[in-house]
Order: C-alpha cells, then sequence, then structure tokens
C-alpha cells in the first residue's frame, strides 16, 4: 500500500487509507482439551512445547533493530529480514513503521536502532514527562500505553490515573492503517490486550509481533482454575496461527524466576520473548 505522509503535531499519519472492516467478535475459540482428564499437566506440556518451538524459518533474523549502535541489551527483540516477508522492503522503501508499547522500561535499544535503520518509530509509555516528544529525525515518544479497553467516558480525563486506549483508537487517532512491526512488553496485561486485538481484527493490520509473555499468574482479568488459564493462552496463540501468523523466534529468560503458575515444573520460566510473522503480508 502506498503511504502519503501529513503532519499533524509532528506526529506523522497517512492521508489516504483504504479501511476494510473486520467485523468484531465477543469471544475467542477456545481449543479442545490437551487431554480427557482436562489437568494442569496436560494443558502445560502442550502450551510449553508450543511455545518453545518455530512454525517457519527465517534466515535473516535481526535482533534488536536495524543497527548496531548498542553492544549490551537487555532483552532479544528479534524481527525477521527475509525477503519473502513484507517488512524487508518496507525498510528499503523506507515506509516502514513500528509501534513499541511498554511501562518504564530502560531498554530503549530496539526503538533507537530501528529508528536509524530508516523506520518511523513511535514508543508508547505513559510514565514520560510529555504528551509527545518528537526524538531524533524518525522517533516519537508518546504518554500513553495500550489497553483492551477504552477509558470510562463516564470517568472525567483528569481523574483517571493511567492514559491508556486501545489500539484500534490510537490508530484512528493517529491516522494509521498498518504497523510494520508491533513490540510490546505489558507486564501480564498482554493476554487481554493479544485477545482485544484477534476480537476486534486490528491483528491483521500487524505485520510482525514481537511479544512478552508473563506465566507466573494468569494476568489482569484472566480466571479460572490453572488448567483453564493455560487453555485460554494456547487457545490466544492458536487464533493468531489462524490469522496466518507463524511463530519465527523463541527466547527463554533464564534471568527471571523459573515459575509456572507459582509451579516449578517441566524447567519452564516466568517469562518468554515470542515473534510471530503476518505470512499474508508477502
Amino acid at each position: 500500500m502506498q503511504r502519503g505522509l501529513a503532519w499533524t503535531n509532528s506526529i506523522p499519519c497517512e492521508s489516504t487509507l483504504i479501511v476494510h472492516v473486520v467485523p468484531a467478535r465477543w469471544h475467542i475459540d477456545l481449543q479442545p482439551w490437551a487431554g480427557p482428564s482436562r489437568s494442569f499437566e496436560e494443558e502445560a506440556r502442550r502450551f510449553l512445547h508450543y511455545i518453545t518451538e518455530s512454525q517457519i524459518d527465517c534466515s535473516r533474523l535481526v535482533t534488536n533493530g536495524l543497527t548496531n549502535h548498542y553492544a549490551d541489551t537487555l532483552k532479544p527483540w528479534t524481527v525477521c529480514l527475509d525477503d519473502k516477508f513484507n517488512l524487508a522492503h518496507q525498510i528499503r522503501s523506507k515506509q516502514c513503521r513500528v509501534y513499541s508499547f511498554g511501562l518504564g522500561e530502560d531498554d530503549n535499544i530496539f526503538e533507537f536502532n530501528m529508528a536509524s535503520g530508516g523506520c518511523e518509530v513511535h514508543r508508547f509509555d505513559p510514565s514520560i514527562s510529555s504528551a509527545h516528544i518528537h526524538e531524533a529525525d524518525r522517533l516519537w515518544h508518546h504518554q500513553l500505553s495500550i489497553d483492551w479497553r477504552d477509558p470510562n467516558p463516564a470517568i472525567a480525563p483528569h481523574r483517571l490515573h493511567r492514559n491508556t486506549k486501545k489500539l484500534k483508537t490510537i490508530l484512528n487517532e493517529f491516522g494509521h492503517w498498518k504497523i510494520d512491526v508491533l513490540k510490546a512488553d505489558m507486564e501480564s496485561a498482554e493476554w487481554k490486550i493479544l485477545e482485544n486485538l484477534i476480537l476486534e481484527g486490528i491483528i491483521e493490520q500487524i505485520g510482525q509481533l514481537v511479544l512478552e509473555i508473563h506465566l507466573h499468574w494468569p494476568g489482569f482479568e484472566v480466571s479460572g482454575n490453572d488448567s483453564s488459564v493455560v487453555r485460554y493462552w494456547f487457545s490466544l496463540f492458536k487464533e493468531l496461527e489462524h490469522k496466518d501468523f507463524k511463530m519465527f523466534y523463541t527466547y527463554k529468560d533464564l534471568s527471571k524466576p523459573q515459575m509456572f503458575l507459582k509451579k516449578d515444573v517441566f524447567n519452564a520460566s516466568s517469562c518468554y520473548v515470542l515473534s510471530w510473522v503476518n505470512t499474508r503480508w508477502t
């Protein structure tokens, strides 16, 4: 898609959008239970096997951005630059767009390097000091974070303790239609956020998804016993697969507690970094 850029408050936006309306859904489709006993062990084994096995090969893995301005890094945020996927073409044509969501992160190497490599990068963090900060040529910081719901309109804005919106709302306000890379470290809010992206069809507007997942507890507003929680997590990833997302990178964080839903089982970590590519973007 050809992108014409206009300028409003120093934030680039697309002047012409081709909008494909995807009907919203009310709930995800839960996968069948892993086994007849519906046990935590069966669900955990299936889920852990799923997140530790890549589904597609990538010959050009790039970790923490397109340049090497920084030698050290805290986490391996990884994208795929194989020519068979759209990201490499978008970078060459200077039309690459990156959204990065985090909460008070000190590790901004990925964002700086992607911007230095030619991508338009929007970093969202409600802890920054100003509403919008334009840093360098292609890097913007926004005092905003992603949520799975929009703020309650009955509550006055000055009484809200967080500046959060759904991704669909952010895209509409910024005038953006597609995101080439979405990176997110949402400290256990990722499950409900991912569910919202799937239910509202926004996931189809993303080219590559780089996500840190947290497994030490169910996550915000995720309920049920341990077996049901793991089945729900697995079902979210199968929804991604049904949307033609394939996982090409998986990283087990050994620096975090090696716990799975507060249990020391299956040699699992409480934290993984996973990367998917939307194979429809070819």
